[in-house]
């Protein structure tokens, strides 16, 4: 059965071929385009299986896929000499007139059944299109019996879009300029179907805006990448499967994936109100207020939890708290796709605490757990400690690591004392926040549900206290 090879080292190979368009060239290799595009073509044995014209269109764009840095090669089961001939033909006699790429032959069909576009039962090659990247992972593959021809704007389309990051909007066609859709996020302007009112927010990896959706009438927020941050649709679309598994009223509801206007975005539940690190520490919220916003955010976390899901950058942006108080987590995991793991090095960092390497380590360094620090992944007992950072915060009004630099922020978080952080908090929160914040994971032990537990534990006690 056919399976995809997306994303996978393309099958290496050596093959005999043509010696047209370059005479001392005999032989080809999948290494010999390393470093290169490459539009891998396979086509049945039989020339009469096939159109000439599209071997022919391929070679007369053969200059727009050099503009790409893209090689062309024809492969099918036909010996050497019987593609020489088929390209010497003229054209008004039915044959290839000579083409721009070469010819290879795969006689036993080794290649082509590697590539999994062999028939056995006709010894030929179905006709299989796949396009290589320059590292050699097979990014585009189509693979049918159909004997009518693959256009080659079409091509040109898809590979122009590859090399765009894997988007293009719709009406778009090789030989226009790409369009920027950046410009599009203005207050008044439509970005696909939705027309945008106000940006909101803006993080490490993405812009939100208010916008509402015309075909379902409603508000929504829109998250839309930064052109910086390497997110692809599928990208986009992991990080939605996670939020959208979770049911439950802390957990802000996604809407849509949507890549149609060029971009990767998510269309999520539009909270009124601001992000938890937009409330002033200087007024500290009354009791019944911490404990409503801490239970909340257990609450929430509780549940992605239990549902196997790790948030990985639990921080005071990610939490929204609406105009009546209720609390809404936002970013499950995407952090932990964006980035992949490794202690932050100095090169890697700025002042403002944030590392700016695209492979350096995920989250924001003043909520990461000890472990986190050391490059480690980020596991629920993380989330634990990144969650009592935030209560500390809450309850004392005060930064939990002030320094200045990143690295100095890191060494305060390994060197972090428990005791003398939970001492700062008032009760209920100095009991709440101790085991949160064990330096090590493996006596972090409380999970989210007994944090909510507990909480609620407190809340009722507050609830019996005299007047």
């Amino acid at each position: 059965m056919l399976t995809t090879l997306i994303g996978n080292p393309a099958p290496a190979f050596e093959l005999p071929c043509t010696r047209f368009p370059d005479p001392s060239r005999t032989r080809v290799t999948l290494e010999e385009y390393r470093g290169r595009w490459l539009l891998l073509l396979f086509y049945p044995r039989d020339f009469s299986l096939i159109c000439p014209t599209e071997l022919i269109g391929l070679s007369q764009c053969y200059e727009e896929f050099e503009k790409h840095q893209c090689e062309i090669l024809g492969v099918s089961c036909d010996p050497v000499d019987l593609h020489e001939r088929w390209m010497a033909t003229p054209v008004a006699r039915g044959g290839l007139g000579g083409l721009n790429f070469p010819l290879a032959s795969d006689i036993d069909g080794a290649v082509s059944r590697a590539y999994q576009v062999y028939q056995k039962r006709q010894q030929v090659a179905v006709r299989g299109l796949f396009l290589i990247d320059p590292e050699g992972l097979v990014q585009y593959q189509v693979v049918h019996g159909l004997s009518v021809g693959r256009r080659s704007q079409e091509v040109l389309w898809v590979l122009s879009a590859l090399q765009s990051g894997g988007l293009c909007r719709e009406d778009w066609m090789p030989g226009q300029s790409h369009p920027d859709p950046y410009a599009a996020l203005r207050p008044g302007h439509f970005f696909s179907h939705y027309l945008i009112e106000s940006q909101i927010g803006s993080g490490t990896f993405a812009q939100v805006y208010l916008a509402r959706d015309l075909q379902l009438d409603r508000p929504v927020a829109l998250k839309v990448f930064k052109p910086d941050c390497l997110v692809t649709p599928s990208t986009a679309l992991a990080e939605a499967r996670a939020a959208a598994a979770l049911n439950h009223p802390n957990v802000c509801t996604i809407y849509a994936v949507d890549d149609t206007a060029g971009l990767p975005i998510i269309a999520m539940e539009y909270v009124p109100g601001q992000p938890l690190s937009n409330l002033p520490r200087h007024q500290s919220p009354a009791l019944d207020d911490l404990l409503s916003i801490s239970r909340q955010i257990a609450a929430g976390m509780a549940v992605a939890h239990e549902a196997g899901i790790v948030h990985g950058d639990l921080k005071p942006e990610n939490v929204m708290v609406s105009d009546e108080g209720m609390v809404k987590l936002l970013d499950f995991g995407l952090a932990r796709r964006l980035r992949r793991l490794r202690p932050v090095k100095p090169e890697d960092t700025n002042e403002l605490g944030m590392a700016e390497s695209g492979e350096g380590m995920f989250g924001t360094p003043r909520y990461l757990a000890p472990e986190q620090t050391r490059g480690e992944p980020a596991t629920f007992a993380s989330d634990v400690f990144a969650l009592g950072v935030v209560l500390y915060e809450l309850s004392t009004g005060k930064t939990a690591f002030p320094a200045p630099h990143v690295l100095q922020v890191l060494e305060q978080i390994r060197s972090l004392d428990p005791a003398g952080m939970a001492a700062e908090a008032a009760e209920p929160f100095r009991s709440l926040i101790l085991p949160m914040l064990e330096p090590d994971p493996r006596n972090r032990t409380h999970t989210m549900r007994q944090i909510v537990e507990e909480i609620n534990a407190v809340c009722e006690s507050v609830e019996r206290m005299p007047l």
